[in-house]
């Protein structure tokens, strides 16, 4: 080793800091546990420094630069190798950034959940980014990166499966609760919604590693094209069923359009367009057969009611006829008025006022 290397090495022992290249660690641990004492320690603002030793947190501390003497910092006492003569400290330091790391991508299929409007169960997909912070650099360390680790970097995916995760709870359980149409939750009318349940719900989640998520970043919740055709068809064929009155009513105007157009169809000469003169007879006797079917399908459904027309009318007749014969039998002791007579010797009927027979020409018996 030359004078200059080892001076280099003296310099670089009594300069500690977090280098250049892992800035973008969440969390970074300084690879050399003997530090010289009256080293300078440099903490960034945006970070705090973690001391352990013997596996226990010694102290932590803030931005700026600190002279690493126990004159200064009065924990270092704890520290201090006795071997060395008190010139070297023997601790575990970590650098935690303490800012909020932004863009954090995420993303995944939530599974078949059911709308509420159409009852179809729809597979439904979710991506987005999000952002967090640490809260507590020692409940990071201890909890979740741990006392090995120099270039750690689990934070980042760890957290992305907890947000995907609790977005699949929530979302699910929103939709049912509120029964929000799964087309106006892929639109974006209730991200705001979404977002803050998110939030709440990802709490106890996190914060028992000293983590938070302030935020959401633009997060989108998706299905399928072909799904949110059906599901279009659905809503405009239940808008049907409202504006017509019920499904009985529906169905009979939807077959009867079906058989118009048929008609229509027939009218026109299939594919030929009505061409030849064939096709003025075949689109008169088409359009009849719309007609007629159209007719068929009103028929049907005037004959559901006959039935009970038909009741009511023999109830009527039944009551006529009872009256009636209380009548007759209330007139049955009485002599009959206009009795009929006839000639006594051919037999022919007698005219009321006649005095000769018209037949034979006897003359009628008093």
């Amino acid at each position: 080793m030359g004078v200059m290397d080892w001076i280099k090495r003296g310099v670089g022992e009594l300069m500690i800091a977090r280098p250049d290249e892992a800035k973008g660690y969440v969390v970074w641990k300084h690879p050399d546990p003997t530090i010289p004492m009256k080293s300078q320690l440099t903490v960034e603002s945006d970070e705090r420094c973690v001391f352990f030793r013997d596996g226990k947190i010694v102290a932590t501390l803030g931005p700026g630069r600190h002279t690493l003497d126990s004159a200064n910092l009065p924990f270092l006492s704890n520290l201090i190798d006795s071997f060395t003569g008190g010139r070297v400290l023997i601790a575990e330091v970590f650098f935690v950034s303490v800012r909020e790391f932004t863009g954090i991508k995420f993303g995944g299929k939530i599974g078949n959940v059911e709308d509420p409007k159409s009852g179809v169960p729809v597979e439904t997909m979710v991506h987005g980014e999000f952002a967090f912070r640490v809260s507590s650099p020692e409940a990071l360390v201890v909890g979740l990166v741990g006392m090995g680790r120099s270039e750690p970097d689990p934070v980042g995916p760890w957290m992305r499966e907890q947000v995907l995760k609790v977005i699949r709870d929530r979302i699910a359980e929103l939709i049912v609760r509120n029964k929000w149409p799964l087309l106006d939750v892929t639109s974006g009318a209730y991200t705001e919604e979404l977002e803050k349940s998110v939030l709440e719900g990802i709490v106890g989640h996190v914060s028992s590693y000293g983590l938070l998520i302030p935020r959401l970043g633009n997060f989108v919740i998706a299905i399928n094209e072909d799904d949110r055709a059906n599901l279009k068809r659905l809503y405009t064929d239940a808008a049907y069923l409202r504006a017509v009155g019920g499904v009985d009513n529906f169905q009979r105007f939807a077959a009867g359009k079906a058989m118009m157009g048929a008609g229509e169809g027939l009218a026109k000469g299939g594919g030929d367009g009505g061409a030849g003169g064939g096709s003025g007879l075949l689109g008169g006797a088409g359009l009849g057969v719309g007609l007629s079917m159209a007719q068929m399908m009103m028929g049907a459904a005037a004959q559901q009611a006959a039935p009970n027309a038909q009741a009511a009318a023999a109830g009527a007749a039944g009551a006529a006829a009872a009256g009636a014969g209380a009548g007759a039998g209330a007139a049955a002791g009485a002599p009959a008025v206009g009795t009929a007579r006839f000639c006594a010797g051919c037999g022919a009927p007698l005219a009321p006022d006649a005095r000769f027979c018209g037949q034979c020409g006897r003359k009628r018996d008093a």
